[in-house]
């Protein structure tokens, strides 16, 4: 009764002869005296670590839903586990340097570790409510193919497209706004053996890079290792990223298609409009190509882009 000792279930069937209350009273009694006082140890340690969570874009990651607002300042702490799916910021640490470590082979800028973790995680989280097949690579090179045809359409036809034909080939498509300072415009991972998940961000807002990043992080499922994760920035010259690249690059303009652009002495709308139509792509994808290879300067012919942007 004073608190000197938890209470048994022997003490518990003592209590019950003497008092006549049930023993499963005072064993959940003790279980929740126990629970508070491990909760307000938990509590105590999340507050330590208050700090660390304010350097996670926190309004934004609200805003966009990825966590609850915090209603007490060490809760900020708690949604951000919650989140990741950790219990302790050390775990948040692992998760964190697997990201860090992607991200860095990939990139020549710096980006804040704390949005770059966040912006993968919410791509897995969006992936748990997919219904994804056990991966096939023709059925997936089918997808691919199918794509290809949807650079044409608008965003209200061919993300819904993506996000219905990937997944049976057991590769889901998630759309997710990039975090402030994450730096990153797509990402490829496999959440399993057998499953894998293609991200983008829409850094570039237009659809030749929107586009092109789609293509290079499918090149990662099919000619890549399953345990490596890949995040772009969109400059890197590590092999595997120009593997990557030159494998977008040529299934959406062909080799052969390309050569013949390269002896084009005047490039014009029309001139570009024409190729397009009959190579069946988005005319601001030659354009984009065009830049990237210096035969076009960055000024000319944006037009041809279609700008895109996130709903609110």
């Amino acid at each position: 009764m004073n608190g000197k000792a938890p209470i048994t279930h022997e003490t518990a069937l003592q209590l019950e002869l003497v008092l006549g209350v049930p023993a499963e009273f005072w064993n959940m009694r003790e279980t929740h005296y126990r629970e508070f006082l491990a909760r307000t140890e938990q509590q105590a340690g999340l507050a330590a670590h208050r700090d660390g969570a304010r350097k996670f874009p926190r309004k934004q990651m609200t805003d966009l839903g990825f966590i609850p607002k915090a209603k007490e300042p060490e809760d900020e702490v708690r949604c951000l586990l919650q989140f990741f799916g950790v219990s302790s910021p050390a775990q948040w640490e692992e998760v964190n340097n697997k990201y860090e470590v992607a991200f860095r082979k990939s990139a020549t800028v710096q980006a804040n570790p704390h949005a770059l973790s966040a912006w993968p995680r919410a791509g897995q989280v969006e992936a748990e409510s997919m219904r994804l097949g056990d991966y096939d690579v023709k059925a997936f090179k089918d997808c691919l193919t199918a794509a290809r045809s949807l650079t044409t359409e608008t965003p209200e036809a061919f993300q819904p497209a993506l996000k219905a034909s990937c997944p049976a080939a057991g590769v889901g498509v998630a759309f997710v706004p990039q975090l402030p300072k994450s730096a990153v415009s797509g990402a490829t991972r496999w959440l399993s053996p057998d499953q894998a998940l293609i991200q983008l961000s829409l850094r570039y807002k237009t659809n030749d890079h929107l586009w092109f990043t789609f293509f290079h992080e499918a090149a990662h499922v099919l000619l890549h290792g399953k345990r490596q994760i890949f995040l772009e920035n969109g400059t890197s010259n590590d092999e595997l990223e120009r593997d990557a690249d030159k494998w977008a690059a040529d299934l959406l303009i062909p080799p052969p298609a390309f050569e013949e652009l390269s002896r084009w002495t005047r490039y014009t709308r029309d001139s570009i409009t024409g190729l397009a139509r009959e190579l069946g792509i988005a005319p601001g994808i030659i354009v984009g190509r065009l830049q990237h290879e210096g035969r076009l300067p960055y000024t000319h012919l944006n037009g041809l882009k279609v700008k895109l942007r996130w709903l609110s």
